[in-house]
């Protein structure tokens, strides 16, 4: 067999493993967990509460995108701190990394009527200094008596330990939990916004 065969083998395997891994990912997602995410958000919306979302690298710009949807879809008044990018990084210079969105949250007044949803590969630990910024931000939100609520993978972290609701995006395999991860942020996101008792538009 050629050198070229071979690498097409391999391309046809990697992809075929990948798709085979995200579908039998998909049947292992807690439809319980996803629905009480429905329900704290229904809760929310009701007394016209807040949805503030934080996440760092691929999990930021699921915040940029989950923000358009709650906002539009469901006439949720939402925000991700990561959108400005000003402040962020002004903040990030002057007061730390590790502080910037629970600076941003005592700033934008965060009280028991609003909630804090995470899009995080491992939720955050911050023994190991790992997204040290969720932490703190969901520390602040447990104080408040804000919502907090979550889709993550790994053992979930310190969202999964203090969320009201948090979906657990399943390890399939160790070298595509990210991938995996940040994939189904948006499959799980986009099944709740389009949920009828959230969905404040026509369905299209």
């Amino acid at each position: 067999m050629s050198n070229k065969n071979k690498n097409n083998n391999s391309i046809g395997q990697y992809t075929e493993d990948y798709l085979a891994g995200a579908v039998a990912l998909l049947f292992k997602l807690s439809k319980e967990d996803i629905n009480k995410i429905i329900e704290r958000l229904i809760e929310l919306k009701k007394r016209q509460g807040r949805l503030f979302l934080l996440g760092v690298g691929g999990g930021a710009a699921n915040c940029s995108h989950a923000v358009n949807d709650f906002r539009k879809i469901c006439h949720i008044e939402s925000y991700a701190p990561t959108d400005n990018v000003g402040e962020l990084t002004a903040r990030t210079n002057d007061d730390g990394w590790d502080s910037v969105f629970v600076n941003w949250l005592k700033i934008s007044q965060l009280s028991k009527k609003d909630a804090v949803m995470v899009f995080s590969v491992g939720g955050g630990n911050k023994e190991k200094n790992i997204s040290a910024n969720i932490v703190e931000a969901l520390k602040y939100a447990k104080e408040k008596g804000a919502g907090v609520l979550g889709i993550v993978s790994r053992d979930g972290g310190y969202t999964k330990k203090v969320a009201d609701a948090c979906v657990l995006i399943p390890v399939i395999a160790d070298d595509k939990i990210t991938p995996y991860a940040e994939a189904f942020q948006a499959v799980v996101w986009h099944c709740i916004v389009f949920h009828p008792q959230l969905r404040s538009i026509k369905p299209y």
